[in-house]
C-alpha cells in the first residue's frame, strides 16, 4: 500500500525500493517495532546509498525505504504531503525551499557529502577533449546528443548549465541538450549509446562501467555541489534520526568516500 502511494506520487520519476533489502508489502518492521524509515534522495546517492542502508541493516538489524528522483521532484512531493521520514538534496535550492516553508525539523540540517561535475562517453568511444574556456563541446558531439537531467530544475542539470554557460559554449550546446528527469536516466542514456556525451557528478560515472571519464568540469565553473540532509518536519519514526545520525559514522563516511564523494561534515 505504502509503495503504491510512492509510485502514483512520483507518477513515474521515483525509483522505489520497496523496505530496501525486505519484501514486497509495507516498509519492514524494525526489531523494536517501528516501521522502516522513508528516506527521499537525490538519484546520484543510489549506489552509494544503497550501500549504507545494506550496512546499516547489517549493524543494527534495521531497514530503510528510499525513493530516489531529481532532488526537484522529491522536494515537490514533500511540499504536496508525500510520506517521508528524511530528505538528502543534490543542492542547497531545494533544502532551503522546504525549510522556507518549515517543512523540515529545526536544527537537524547539515551538508554531509560534496561532488564533482564531469563530462563523460561511452566505454568504448575515444575522445579527446580539454575541458577549458570555449571548448568544441557541440563539434565534437556532431549529430549525437549530449545528456543532462532538466536544466530548469535538476541539480545536476542546474550546475551543467552553468558550467557551460561560465566557459562560453551554453549556446552552441543547447539545441545538443537531451534532458532527462533525473541526473542517473542522463547517465542511462549515455550507457546504452543513446548520447555521444554527459554530464553527470564523478559519482555517477564510476558507478557504471559502460560509460567513462573525459574529463573533470572546473569546480569554479558552478556552484558547490553540496548534498544537505534533515529530518521531515512531520517525521514520528524514531527510528529516523538513527538513521541520520549514522550517514554521519566513520562506518557510512567510508562508503561514500569509496563511491567518490567528498565527505563534509562527520
Amino acid at each position: 500500500m505504502l509503495s503504491s502511494l510512492l509510485f502514483g506520487l512520483a507518477v513515474g520519476a521515483v525509483i522505489f525500493t520497496r523496505s530496501v533489502f525486505g519484501g514486497e508489502g509495507a516498509p519492514t518492521a524494525a526489531p523494536g517495532g517501528n516501521p522502516a524509515p522513508i528516506v527521499f534522495a537525490a538519484a546520484s546517492m543510489k549506489t552509494a546509498l544503497d550501500a549504507a542502508a545494506a550496512a546499516w541493516k547489517s549493524d543494527t538489524g534495521n531497514t530503510v525505504s528510499i525513493a530516489y528522483a531529481s532532488s526537484a521532484t522529491l522536494a515537490k512531493q514533500i511540499e504536496q504531503g508525500a510520506p517521508a521520514d528524511i530528505f538528502i538534496s543534490a543542492d542547497l535550492k531545494w533544502m532551503d525551499y522546504l525549510e522556507k516553508v518549515k517543512l523540515i525539523r529545526a536544527g537537524t540540517r547539515r551538508n554531509l557529502f560534496g561532488n564533482k561535475l564531469v563530462l563523460i562517453e561511452p566505454s568504448d568511444a575515444d575522445v579527446k577533449l580539454e575541458i577549458a574556456k570555449g571548448f568544441d563541446l557541440a563539434g565534437a558531439a556532431g549529430d549525437g546528443k549530449i545528456a543532462v537531467c532538466a536544466i530548469d530544475s535538476c541539480p545536476g542539470g542546474i550546475y551543467a548549465k552553468e558550467a557551460l554557460e561560465t566557459l562560453g559554449v551554453f549556446a552552441g550546446v543547447e539545441p545538443k541538450l537531451a534532458q532527462a528527469d533525473n541526473i542517473r536516466n542522463a547517465l542511462n542514456l549515455v550507457s546504452r549509446g543513446e548520447a555521444r556525451f554527459g554530464i553527470v557528478y564523478a559519482t555517477d560515472a564510476r558507478a557504471d562501467p559502460k560509460v567513462k571519464v573525459v574529463g573533470t568540469f572546473p569546480a569554479s565553473s558552478h556552484s558547490p555541489i553540496v548534498y544537505p540532509v534533515a529530518l521531515i518536519a512531520a517525521s514520528a519514526n524514531p527510528d529516523a534520526a538513527f538513521f541520520l545520525a549514522y550517514l554521519t559514522s566513520e562506518a557510512a563516511a567510508k562508503i561514500f568516500l569509496e563511491q567518490g564523494f567528498e565527505i563534509l561534515s562527520k
